[in-house]
């Protein structure tokens, strides 16, 4: 059966370089067009089933993107949004809203005629549609090259061979009074809203400096980390080549950059860095699990929640072989993609399983608060 594709941008233009691009490919049908969010909410209220995906442009007169995913979360209307604007872009305040929104991913639209008809653009629409749209299928082959994914060979094989047999678990120490903590933190794919409802729960006292990585392009991180700040009591923030990381703050990997810890005299500072993307992954949290190998600290807190593949388990797999680390795991039902938590758990490799809305619970039970903010 086709799946049924609403499009809504108010570019007539652009409604028929993507209907093009619907048309092309035999399993999909173009069900609609509305030219602005208002008219798109009237036919998603008038029949809410009908569509598999709604192509979403943000800025439109009548009612704009955001304000129809307002209005959807509102009524609690479940629908599978993509973002197609130039505002995913120029405007990342505004790209970010709509993932906060529950908004599965976005497509940056060509700035012209000339490159929106040009292959790359009908690529990434299609990739992003077929992703969304195949989510049993996605979290079948979690760990194995998809559509829409660039995990490498080497790795697959990697992934496929941890949870065909699930890792020798080292026991987990709780540490004392004193000790040295940190937190790191995966995300991809629904990221943005699952990290709203984690973050702004954290104390400001935590006891430990929290890192993360959240599969994002370079010039989204620092608006994703501004928001959040504006959030939470915990400060959170984009993270800097070379700053000192410190308790009580949450440092957001760079997107178009890798992350790593390194070690400078007593303290520990952070490596943020334009390289090559690992698996297509730039921020990838392999990496930054990697880095924690050659750290004294005594206690590592490793939280894997939703996304697509399994960036995360080999770098934790490798923390599991030689430090103390406890592994918690977002669960299923609360995943927007159940890839990267499902890995990291068939491994082998997790302490706990939780729902989204306890993530942050249990993060500061583990690590605790700063006694008289030290």
């Amino acid at each position: 059966m086709k799946k049924n594709i609403l499009i809504v941008d108010d570019s007539a233009l652009m409604r028929r370089v993507i209907s093009d691009i619907i048309a092309s490919d035999d399993r999909l049908t173009i069900a609609d067009t509305a030219s602005n969010g208002l008219q798109a909410f009237d036919l998603v209220t008038l029949n809410p089933k009908k569509y598999d995906l709604i192509l979403l442009d943000i800025n439109m007169p009548k009612m704009n993107g955001i304000e129809f995913l307002e209005q959807l979360d509102k009524l609690k209307l479940k629908q599978k949004v993509i973002i197609v604007s130039t505002l995913a872009k120029e405007g990342a305040k505004e790209t970010i809203r709509c993932l906060e929104l529950g908004a599965f991913d976005f497509v940056t639209k060509p700035e012209s005629f000339l490159e929106a008809k040009n292959d790359s653009f009908k690529k990434r629409v299609l990739s992003a549609l077929w992703v969304a749209l195949n989510l049993s299928e996605v979290q079948e082959q979690s760990g194995k090259k998809m559509p829409g994914a660039r995990i490498g060979i080497s790795t697959t094989r990697a992934l496929h061979e941890l949870t065909a047999s699930k890792v020798a678990r080292k026991p987990y120490v709780k540490s004392t009074q004193g000790a040295k903590k940190i937190v790191a933190l995966a995300c991809s794919t629904g990221g943005p809203k699952a990290l709203q409802q984690v973050i702004p729960h954290l104390s400001k006292d935590l006891d430990a400096p929290m890192l993360v990585v959240q599969h994002m392009p370079k010039g989204f991180t620092n608006s994703l980390a501004t928001r959040l700040n504006e959030l939470s009591e915990i400060t959170v923030k984009e993270a800097e080549h070379g700053e000192v990381i410190k308790k009580g703050v949450v440092y957001i990997a760079k997107g178009g950059s890798q992350m790593r810890v390194l070690k400078r005299g007593e303290e520990y500072t952070l490596s943020v860095t334009e390289e090559p993307a690992r698996n297509g992954l730039k921020p990838c949290a392999d990496i930054m699990y990697e880095s924690l190998l050659n750290t004294a600290f005594d206690d590592i807190t490793c939280v894997v929640l939703t996304g697509m593949g399994g960036d995360g388990t080999l770098g934790i797999k490798q923390l599991n072989d030689k430090k103390n680390i406890y592994v918690i795991a977002q669960d299923e039902p609360s995943s927007t993609v159940y890839g990267m938590p499902k890995v990291v758990h068939e491994a082998g490799l997790t302490d706990e399983v939780v729902t989204l809305g306890q993530v942050a619970a249990a993060i500061q039970k583990n690590v605790g608060v700063q006694k008289n903010g030290c």
